[in-house]
């Protein structure tokens, strides 16, 4: 069969009404989920896999299936419009995303997120109808080391185009990979760094972090402005929708999000790293990259383009090989196996109907949530307008619910607390905080991926350098680092050259 064959037998499992309701339900529970901060779309499936026991087998797939690439939708909205990321692939939205908000161009960076979310999430399915073998060999091919250095890379890269200082963008990511040490060691099993308190056994969690750093410490910066001074946001109803001159700058960030798709299929990879390199490559292409940081339209259409396109990726490993290539597809897995479906190579011969309906939903899902959310755009925009002191007492709810749900516990909500403060401190001697958040995030995976290439080796470090791509990877990063320093040195050197030259003159 080809690619054509391929599509129109996805189209016909997915036109069955069934599966339509399944998917809608899935990708508007998923809309929702990435809305509200701390929910995220693995404690929704876990908490809906009881119901799916009921549930035929292909509409179980599907419903589950629209949860998690309908949050990635949903995510962004409260990273524009309150700075915090809904999902972890939304903490780069934040930076300019927000900042677009608070020049009333919230619409447009709302509006701008949902369209390159359904180009790059409709162009990754495409791929997988084509492609799903064969992308499979390939990121099979990718062993610890590799993937070791992959995130050893994405750490390197968020470092590199942190606005501001350097140093203090490298300190940051130190303190989120030692946050990330804290709780129970991965090779021994016992507990560490976690000071007595039994909240910490598990580790810090990602979301009491992340609400703390960017929503907590956000209203408390905004209640220190005197509210008699405090300019509220404002959007026109023209300015709802990007205009002519933001479509056409986000074209090519949204064409080049979309080939993030071969980033999703690497375990570990997905849509967190894929936004950061999505970022880092806008930004190093771009022919006025300060203006990054400060509310361009690029820095929101790139990386939603490909986080979207490398969540729909994730689910080619598991389709076609069996293999789970992160948290959330290991969940979706267990529903396979609860249904007596093994997924994998022969998922395609033995349940032809659930694979092709499955992609076939993915399909028509991408166009119900573009559907679903652009009319929303005004409803969303219309936050703004609500007097901060009415907004912000909102904002701490989400942040109390989000942080507590996560794990029932009221010690997360001590941490949110803790890192509100120490946020607002960050941010008043501009301290970037999107480093520290994705070493936390990548710290845990980074260290079982160096464990395991240790032990492959016998102890030697020297593995990382004798598989090819693995020594590349680490040599980009090293020259990330050093670069700086270098260019440092040169315009230091040639400003005193000039100065030798002015006093001979």
């Amino acid at each position: 069969m080809g690619f054509i064959d391929h599509f129109l037998v996805a189209l016909k499992f997915s036109a069955d009404p069934v599966n339509l309701f399944a998917c809608f339900v899935g990708v508007f529970v998923g809309t929702l989920v990435g809305v509200l901060p701390g929910l995220g779309p693995m404690a929704t499936m876990t908490l809906l896999l009881p119901i799916t026991y009921k549930l035929p087998t292909a509409q179980s797939i599907i419903m589950l299936a629209g949860i998690y690439y309908g949050a990635q939708y949903g995510g962004s909205t409260t990273s524009i419009l309150m700075n915090i990321p809904g999902e972890a692939s939304s903490v780069i939205t934040c930076i300019d995303g927000y900042q677009m908000a608070k020049k009333g161009r919230a619409g447009a960076a709302l509006g701008m997120s949902a369209i390159g979310s359904f180009v790059g999430g409709t162009f990754a399915v495409f791929l997988m109808t084509f492609l799903a073998p064969l992308l499979s060999e390939v990121a099979i091919t990718f062993g610890p080391p590799e993937n070791a250095s992959l995130m050893v890379l994405g750490i390197i890269l968020v470092i590199y185009l942190s606005s501001g200082s350097m140093t203090r963008a490298l300190m940051m990511a130190a303190l989120g990979l030692l946050l990330g040490t804290i709780g129970s060691d991965l090779l021994t099993g016992s507990i560490r760094f976690s000071l007595g308190l039994q909240g910490l056994s598990d580790g810090v969690g990602l979301v009491p972090v992340a609400m703390g750093l960017f929503g907590i410490s956000e209203v408390l910066l905004n209640v220190e402005t005197s509210f008699t001074k405090r300019e509220f946001f404002k959007s026109k109803l023209a300015d709802l929708f990007p205009n002519r001159q933001e479509f056409v700058e986000s074209v090519g960030p949204i064409a080049r999000g979309c080939l993030f798709f071969f980033l999703g299929i690497l375990p570990g990879g997905g849509a967190i790293l894929s936004s950061i390199f999505s970022y880092g490559l806008e930004k190093k292409l771009s022919r006025t990259p300060e203006k990054f940081g400060t509310g361009y339209i690029k820095g929101v259409a790139g990386p939603e383009t490909a986080n979207n396109a490398a969540a729909m990726g994730a689910y080619v490993p598991l389709l076609t090989l069996g293999i789970p290539g992160n948290a959330v597809m290991g969940i979706l897995m267990g529903a396979f196996l609860i249904h007596g479906v093994i997924p994998g190579p022969l998922l395609l011969t033995t349940s032809p109907d659930i694979f092709w309906g499955v992609i076939g939903s993915m399909y028509v899902g991408n166009v119900m949530l573009l559907i679903l959310n652009l009319p929303l755009i005004g409803i969303w925009v219309k936050l703004l307008e609500v007097p901060y002191r009415f907004l912000f007492p909102l904002i701490l709810l989400i942040c109390l619910i989000g942080s507590y749900t996560v794990s029932n516990s009221v010690f997360d909500i001590y941490v949110m607390i803790t890192f509100g403060i120490v946020g607002y401190f960050m941010k008043k001697f501009d301290y970037p905080a999107a480093p520290l958040i994705l070493a936390l995030i990548l710290g845990p995976m980074l260290e079982r991926r160096l464990g395991q290439s240790i032990k492959m080796s016998d102890g030697s470090f020297m593995i990382f350098f004798s598989h090819p791509v693995s020594a590349a990877l680490l040599i980009i990063g090293a020259i990330l680092l050093i670069s700086p320093l270098v260019l440092a040195v040169v315009r230091k050197r040639r400003i005193g050259l000039l100065a030798e030259g002015a006093d001979d003159s």
